[in-house]
């Protein structure tokens, strides 16, 4: 049976008008995402993955096209209207609030007799009973996190909105805060939208990913197929290194240094922890890379043989 689909959106665009020219930021765009899914808009600054939250959420309008939500057409609906909710970059908490008020906060349009037990719920779901009294300065960057997403999943939206919610933590705390993002969303049940400018953030958290670029879909999939087998040249770039040889790619974990095979001249040798990049030279003159142990002894200007795996090989459209 195929998978119930919470979202959709059909062939949606926006134009957005100056006293100069009119831009296109969103360009066509189509989507169906399952209920319970853990969905990721991923691409660079610019590409319209942000101005498709704001349409959902109803901050902007369609140009064209139309946007469904458990099959009601809702694109005309104003926000409040739309059972959907929004968890900025900025978390938006209220500093004079504890971790409790901040929460209840959410309820205050829908109050009912058993506010007490759904608050009680949800501060056990993101693991902040014992913080409950606290206010936001008293809070690390991922505990505050988890204030704003229990504020926002009180309300039992169909669909959780993320615009780059991890883009402020450090790396080792972004980290952290990202296994904590996918539990909580396994263990509530509600679909997340999440967009994110980080191929590792995506990969790493979503059941399915869409790729943007210039306000256009390149490419949906889960995150094994789009970075084993990307359908466009700007998908295989965007996703990680790769290196392109007769107008074949081959990502540099796939390329071996080995006694046999296409001659190349190491370039350059950097080490990078957990492995070394591999700079090289091939005698046609192209460059490729590739991922060794990180106690390899490679020097710049050596002689080696690279050669890979023809199931490793990537073809695919140009961009």
């Amino acid at each position: 049976m195929p998978p119930e689909m919470v979202l959709e959106l059909r062939r949606v665009s926006k134009d957005f008008a100056s006293h100069r020219e009119v831009t296109r930021a969103v360009d066509e765009v189509s989507l169906a995402i399952p209920r319970g899914a853990f969905f990721s808009l991923l691409g660079p600054s610019g590409c319209g993955k942000t101005t498709i939250l704001r349409m959902v959420a109803g901050f902007e309008t369609p140009t064209s096209g139309e946007v469904w939500l458990n099959g009601q057409r809702i694109d005309a609906l104003p926000p409040y209207q739309r059972n959907v909710n929004t968890v900025f970059q900025s978390y938006a908490l209220f500093p004079h609030l504890t971790v409790q008020g901040n929460i209840e906060f959410g309820l205050r349009h829908k109050k009912g007799t058993d506010d007490i037990n759904r608050v009680r719920d949800v501060l056990k779901q993101v693991r902040l009973e014992a913080k409950a009294s606290r206010k936001p300065s008293e809070l690390s960057g991922g505990e505050r996190q988890r204030v704003a997403l229990a504020r926002a999943i009180i309300l039992q939206p169909d669909v959780l909105l993320l615009d780059e919610p991890l883009s402020a933590l450090d790396p080792q705390l972004r980290k952290q805060v990202r296994s904590e993002l996918r539990d909580l969303q396994r263990r509530v049940g509600v679909t997340f939208l999440f967009v994110t400018h980080d191929q590792e953030e995506a990969l790493s958290m979503s059941d399915q990913i869409a790729v943007m670029n210039a306000g256009a879909l390149e490419q949906v999939g889960t995150p094994r197929e789009i970075y084993a087998r990307p359908r466009t040249r700007f998908v295989a770039d965007f996703l990680g290194a790769m290196n392109w040889i007769d107008g074949i790619g081959v990502r540099p974990e796939a390329v071996s240094i080995c006694p046999e095979g296409r001659k190349a001249v190491v370039t350059s040798v950097t080490y990078l922890g957990s492995f070394c990049h591999i700079a090289m030279t091939l005698e046609s003159g192209e460059i490729i890379a590739a991922q060794t142990p990180p106690g390899s002894a490679y020097q710049p200007g050596q002689t080696v043989c690279v050669t890979w795996n023809p199931e490793d090989e990537i073809s695919c459209e140009a961009s």
